[in-house]
């Protein structure tokens, strides 16, 4: 084991996104309901405002137990924060609430994490 805590501060790393991507039959899954197209509309997001991987990781999950047939589960650490239902369309607010920069501004540098 190789604890890298450390040198992902070091990089800027802060705050994770978890989303959902679970796929299975017998009851509702985030990846039927766009969990990878909400998981790439999160790493857009972050992307056009260079904050994924330098301020912020994305990992896409198996189930966070908050499946819906309405959405995706996505959760926000280390803010402690969860999601349930969220929809691409949904991803702009999530995130500029989440990490405090105007959903249409592609050029803020406010602080990573709210709180």
């Amino acid at each position: 084991m190789d604890r890298r805590t450390e040198q992902m501060h070091e990089r800027g790393v802060s705050a994770t996104v978890l989303v959902c991507t679970n796929d299975r039959t017998e009851y509702a899954a985030c990846a039927a309901v766009d969990g990878v197209d909400v998981a790439d509309a999160v790493r857009d997001w972050l992307r056009e405002r260079d904050r994924y991987w330098s301020e912020v990781a994305v990992a896409e999950t198996s189930c966070l137990g908050m499946c819906s047939e309405d959405g995706v589960a996505v959760v926000v650490q280390p803010n402690d924060e969860w999601f349930a239902e969220v929809t691409v369309g949904d991803v702009p607010t999530l995130m500029a609430e989440t990490f405090g920069a105007a959903a249409d501004d592609t050029t803020a540098t406010e602080p990573t994490t709210t709180g």
